[in-house]
């Protein structure tokens, strides 16, 4: 493997020091890690600064362009929505996500030092929740500036250099490894974590990761690891004997004032909650019942065709506005159109109240138990387990809808009943191209609705891109012409090289390898 190098102030920007700076002085504001107080203080910093759901988001078949008449935008946006590489600067940009991802694992790193030093049979809750981090933090940056994992390809595609340690050296070289073998660090990461976590060790547990997002953690990453039986398992664990219990209160978030501040509040303040982050982040006001960014957004005609509203096995006429135990947003007008739900809580922290100014906040929440459940749905399916599948989409889909399910017979024929896809004609029903396999029939119907309940469920959050690279689901990129058609701008192939978001360019020009674009 070619050695690269890459000055370490790129990899841990958000230290804020200089390298020669950095050799004097201890990572952690230059106070020695030296006690069980320190290591919990540092810790709370292992968790990635930068917010990758707006970048994410926009990369997905979950947004369209609504007209170049639509002034509601900026050159960032357009470049996350039309696949091009990043050179604009937002607090929602890659390098922040990959500054904020890489700052976060030198903290985990630290952490490990110093429990190594201090002796580690009296701080294994940490060692756990340094292991859990270090994992995590990569597990975005790889699942982002990578091509998705699959078995027959990851083995050759560029992963990102997994950070073991804490750097002493000026001008270290590094290898950016494979996916494989950057999936491999984390799963051994995640396994040896997972007994040593205790939630006993936490003062504000939602955000830091608990027994239970730990196993949610694992759960997703198994899944997309095509660990079937173990992303299973974990989920179960993450979920507990009765999932209907532990999943969110639609019912409850619908009985609220709907009003955007009230819901989104509530939202990130649920049981359903494993573990919630907070960013310098535009993502709750991009997703929110304002102008800002509504060129680029989720619009009626995607939610028509292609989600909120889209029909479903037990709804084949289209979901209505009643079926919804907490019903969608809909803000419609000049130059706004936006279908939302409000799961973002927005914040505007203020630095001089007088003068106005300070920073965009967004609170998010990347595991619930909801996503989880669907999770071991979809686990479920790849292991021939179709009832149990078919029980996790009905636990669901009666919570999240009104007393909504169906049974295999309806999945079945629905999907059997509309075409697939095009460019041209939108449908529900992806042509499918994993990396694995899946029989065509009623196995790739069910994976089809539980794609489609998982892209409804996580509607802004990001992770449907995610499910588009493992799926090689294709992505036409429409837009909206004056007068009401629609045009084709760009298609986002199944073994596109833009699948994989390009690395920051300030992180080019220090020398680490690029993603491929020819």
């Amino acid at each position: 493997m070619k050695k690269i190098k890459i000055l370490y102030i790129v990899l841990l920007a958000l230290l804020a020091v200089s390298c020669e700076d950095y050799l004097d002085e201890t990572p952690d504001n230059r106070a020695e890690v030296d006690s069980q107080i320190k290591i919990r203080k540092l810790l709370v910093s292992a968790y990635p600064s930068g917010n990758p759901t707006l970048a994410c988001e926009l990369s997905s078949d979950n947004i369209e362009d609504t007209g170049e008449s639509n002034p509601n935008t900026t050159r960032f946006h357009e470049q996350l929505a039309s696949w091009v590489d990043v050179t604009e600067t937002d607090n929602d940009d890659l390098k922040t996500v990959w500054e904020g991802c890489y700052g976060a694992i030198a903290h985990s790193n630290e952490a490990l030092n110093a429990i190594e030093k201090l002796g580690e049979e009296e701080l294994l809750a940490e060692k756990g929740e340094a292991l859990i981090t270090r994992a995590y933090a990569h597990f975005v940056l790889v699942n982002i500036f990578s091509q998705h994992y699959n078995s027959a390809t990851s083995s050759t595609d560029l992963g990102i250099t997994y950070m073991e340690e804490s750097e002493t050296t000026l001008n270290p070289q590094y290898e950016r490894g494979t996916v494989k073998e950057t999936y491999e660090k984390i799963s051994r990461d995640i396994e040896a974590a997972l007994p040593l976590i205790s939630d006993d060790m936490y003062e504000i547990a939602s955000y830091h990761f608990t027994v239970k997002a730990a196993y949610g953690f694992a759960a997703r990453f198994n899944l997309y690891y095509e660990n079937w039986e173990k992303a299973a398992e974990y989920a179960t664990l993450a979920l507990g004997a009765n999932p209907a219990s532990s999943i969110r209160n639609w019912n409850a978030l619908g009985q609220l004032p709907q009003d955007p501040e009230v819901v989104s509040r509530a939202y990130v303040d649920d049981r359903a909650n494993l573990l919630a982050t907070a960013s310098t982040s535009s993502v709750g006001l991009y997703f929110g019942a304002y102008y800002y960014g509504s060129r680029y957004n989720h619009p009626a005609r995607i939610a028509s065709l292609q989600t909120l509203w889209a029909a479903t096995p037990w709804a084949t006429g289209g979901i209505a506005r009643s079926n919804y135990e907490f019903a969608p947003f809909v803000y419609s007008g000049s130059n706004l159109d936006k279908t939302l739900f409000y799961k973002m809580a927005y914040f505007f922290e203020y630095t001089d109240p007088v003068a106005q100014v300070g920073y965009r906040k967004t609170v998010s929440v990347p595991f619930t138990t909801d996503e989880v459940l669907l999770v071991r749905a979809e686990a479920n399916v790849m292991l021939n387990k179709n009832s149990e599948a078919l029980a996790d989409l009905n636990i669901w889909t009666r919570a999240f809808y009104k007393g909504a399910e169906t049974t295999l017979d309806e999945i079945d024929a629905f999907y059997n009943s509309i075409a697939y896809s095009t460019p041209e004609t939108t449908t529900t029903k992806k042509v499918l191209h994993p990396g694995f396999t899946v029989e065509a029939g009623l196995k790739e119907n069910l994976i089809h609705y539980v794609l489609q309940c998982r892209r409804v469920l996580t509607l802004h959050e990001g992770l449907r891109w995610f499910d588009v690279k493992r799926y090689g689901i294709e992505v036409p990129r429409h837009q909206v012409q004056s007068d009401g058609s629609v045009k084709v701008l760009d298609i986002l192939v199944k073994d596109d090289k833009r699948r994989a978001l390009q690395i920051p360019q300030d992180v080019i020009a220090a020398g680490i390898e690029a993603n491929p674009r020819k």
